[in-house]
């Protein structure tokens, strides 16, 4: 007890620090590259574009170096923190309405799922009906779909059962995974395969400005829906049927998680592919610090997973350069081991 309420009491000094940290990340991530640009030029330029400090700062840099900040990498370290913060809200809502810490989209087929769907219209245009925005909307598909199979088949007399909750998830990732490839082979033109094959991997190269609009927007309304309902959050950790006894909607409840979860993880497939095992980390480190109260989690878990993926750009950027490396892959690396590491933790 005293515990989680020493971790509450440093909430807002966490949430100042990290918030300072995100910042610090934006501009130090911003000036790295094939290109560098020291972290003063980058302030100098992003100051600039300020409404009231536009004529108070003298133009010392070079007009390559401004075109590169801001048509660049401005816009993807952006899309990093909203991609970031969007799996870790994801990773949180999945996690409460399950109740357990090991759920999270990457591991329960959830990004399978939307993967498949918004591959068959980007390959084949199934969706093109729906109009521009029919790659979120296609991905939401999939993630919804998937979210209720787990979801349906893991309840046992009831409840949720850990042991069929990661076998499910399991089943269901390697079906939504094979008719991925399928689609992906099946592609009329090999440009159409590579294109598919890295955006599957996750990555937020050509990222543009036109890219944040939409998942800020849902990002931001889904977290402003999370933290209205964070008390119903926390008491769903006590059993469906304690959560009834308090007066909270049950059904209501998971209805709604299930559909801000498939939303998240749909537009963030959709403007960043499949990046695994950030759900899982970012919420289970969150509550380390701050404790498990949701009012504290959803904010800081959003930081925190904004400024881990905008990193795990940077070195995904920056190791094999000038090639790439798909961010997926370096989250598969650390969140693989963390994972085993979580199981042999709830086992002891």
């Amino acid at each position: 007890m005293s515990e989680t309420y020493s971790k509450g009491s440093h909430y807002k000094k966490y949430m100042v620090a990290f918030g300072i940290l995100a910042l610090l990340s934006i501009i130090l991530a911003v000036g790295l590259g094939p290109v560098s640009v020291s972290p003063l030029t980058v302030l100098q330029i992003l100051t600039s574009k300020l409404p009231f400090l536009h004529d108070v700062v003298e133009m010392s840099w070079q007009a390559r170096d401004e075109n590169i900040i801001l048509s660049l990498r401005l816009p993807r370290v952006l899309l990093g923190m909203i991609v970031g913060a969007s799996l870790a809200v994801t990773g949180v809502t999945l996690q409460a309405l399950v109740r357990n810490k090991l759920a999270d989209p990457f591991i329960l087929g959830v990004s399978s799922g939307a993967s498949a769907t918004a591959t068959l219209g980007m390959l084949f245009g199934a969706f093109s009906f729906l109009g521009s925005y029919y790659l979120p909307i296609s991905a939401f598909i999939g993630s919804f779909i998937v979210i209720i199979l787990v979801y349906s088949l893991a309840r046992v007399n009831g409840r949720i059962n850990i042991t069929q909750l990661l076998l499910s998830g399991v089943a269901i990732n390697l079906i939504m995974e094979a008719i991925t490839r399928l689609i992906t082979l099946s592609a009329p033109n090999a440009l159409g395969i590579h294109n598919a094959t890295f955006w599957m991997a996750g990555s937020l190269a050509g990222a543009k400005w036109a890219y944040l609009t939409l998942p800020l927007l849902v990002m931001l309304i889904c977290m402003t829906i999370l933290l209205i309902q964070n008390r119903a959050l926390n008491t769903l950790l006590l059993g469906d049927e304690t959560a009834e006894t308090l007066g909270f909607n049950v059904r209501f409840m998971q209805k709604l998680l299930i559909v801000i979860a498939s939303l998240l993880t749909g537009v963030t497939i959709a403007v960043s592919g499949a990046i695994g095992f950030v759900g899982l980390m970012v919420p289970h480190m969150t509550r380390l610090i701050v404790g498990s109260d949701h009012k504290k989690v959803l904010p800081v878990s959003a930081l925190i997973g904004g400024i881990l993926v905008v990193w795990t750009d940077v070195a995904a950027r920056m190791v094999i350069a000038p090639e790439e490396l798909p961010i997926g892959v370096l989250t598969a690396i650390v969140g693989g081991p963390f994972f085993i590491w979580l199981l042999k933790r709830r086992k002891n």
